[in-house]
């Protein structure tokens, strides 16, 4: 049987989190001990959430002695390797699911996870149709709202009024998920639940297929038997959105009306991936060629860049800190982040999956950093954001 880690509280005693603001979308922090010593944190998986923990967390415990000593005048004999391993996760996306203690309440858990976004009290709710706020220990409760996702099952979430499906509609929506997964699979994107819900992961992908066909951009539903229809079942592989900066050696294109991200090397594409750009009152600004100059790997934290501003000061992956964060535009980034609801709803950046963001980084030859490169020569990227979300 799975059994969760221990999970942690963001509030316990002897960690501090200490962060210097540089905009609205971009910050440093250390970690102190009880008795003023830094140390380095990394990301660490407690519970079904990720957050963040002193490294010695992550080394499993031993005996303290590295060797076993043998008889007299017998020199001592390595101490074997621990056979056991942690059963996998039950759930779809582990870091989104978080299973219930004895004394948890929601209210404290929208403080723990509060992200300043997405999290909160009625969206814990309706995400997990729970008609009071009552919580039953050792059930899973899923902590990333918005994502158009079930994360206990990979199913899609959809409007209650969308539920029921005609089978013909159904059918012919699995044909269309099985064929963006075809598309979207070689450029690294989740592949789809075929399930016959167009939720808004579906209609998400959609809105990307046609951006890259030349189609008219949107995020309804494809009708069986259109034109459009036809022409996404035709083609084998997505060329590059015509906007895309294709003279350019490496080039990203943020279309903020499909919440999509597509990355390219010349006239080739690379990379398909989903986002969650600024949300009103903090829009990601729209613009050409702008040059990518400041790459954060956040070495000393796991990867993970806190914000004192935007959301919170305490460094907690769930809290929305940026995790690896390039910047393109004063404080905007792109962004890993555990949660990538499927509208806009950061404070400006562009949010990729940690998994994503870590695909970025690598192409981008970025990986091996320690340091903080401030070099849109060595990052080598230009990135465009264009489209408005009508959602």
């Amino acid at each position: 049987m799975w059994r969760p880690p221990l999970r942690s509280r963001s509030g316990a005693a002897g960690v501090a989190a200490v962060a210097v603001a540089l905009s609205a979308c971009a910050t440093g922090t250390t970690t102190s001990t009880s008795n003023g010593t830094e140390i380095p944190r990394s990301a660490v998986a407690v519970g079904d959430i990720t957050t963040v923990a002193p490294d010695s967390i992550n080394t499993p415990l031993t005996d303290g002695d590295p060797q076993v000593s043998g008889g007299p005048g017998e020199a001592a004999a390595p101490r074997p390797a621990p056979t056991t391993t942690e059963p996998p996760s039950p759930f779809f996306d582990e870091n989104c699911v978080v299973v219930i203690e004895p004394g948890d309440t929601l209210v404290g858990l929208v403080e723990e996870f509060d992200d300043g976004e997405t999290i909160n009290r009625v969206s814990l709710r309706a995400e997990n149709g729970l008609t009071d706020e009552r919580l039953v220990p050792g059930e899973p409760l899923d902590v990333c709202p918005g994502n158009g996702l079930n994360d206990m099952t990979g199913e899609q979430r959809v409007d209650a009024s969308d539920e029921v499906v005609d089978a013909a509609i159904k059918t012919n929506i699995e044909v269309q998920q099985l064929k963006l997964n075809q598309l979207f699979e070689p450029l690294g994107a989740r592949e789809l639940l075929v399930d016959g819900v167009s939720g808004s992961v579906t209609r998400q992908r959609l809105c990307a297929a046609r951006l890259a066909l030349g189609l008219d951009v949107s995020t309804a539903d494809m009708e069986a038997g259109s034109e459009e229809e036809q022409i996404l079942l035709a083609v084998d592989a997505l060329p590059p959105p015509s906007m895309a900066t294709t003279d350019q050696n490496r080039w990203g294109l943020i279309d903020q009306t499909c919440q999509f991200i597509f990355f390219g090397e010349t006239d080739q594409m690379v990379f398909g991936f989903p986002t969650s750009t600024g949300e009103p009152g903090h829009e990601t600004r729209r613009g050409e060629r702008r040059r990518a100059f400041r790459y954060d790997p956040a070495a000393d934290n796991g990867g993970w860049h806190d914000s004192s501003d935007f959301p919170v000061s305490i460094d907690n992956p769930l809290n929305g800190n940026m995790y690896k964060p390039i910047y393109f535009d004063g404080g905007q980034a792109i962004h890993g982040a555990n949660n990538v609801p499927t509208s806009p709803q950061s404070k400006g950046c562009a949010r990729l999956t940690v998994e994503n963001q870590n695909m970025l980084v690598d192409w981008l030859g970025l990986a091996g950093d320690t340091a903080p490169t401030w070099s849109t020569r060595a990052i080598n990227l230009t990135v465009s954001i264009q489209g408005a979300y009508q959602g």
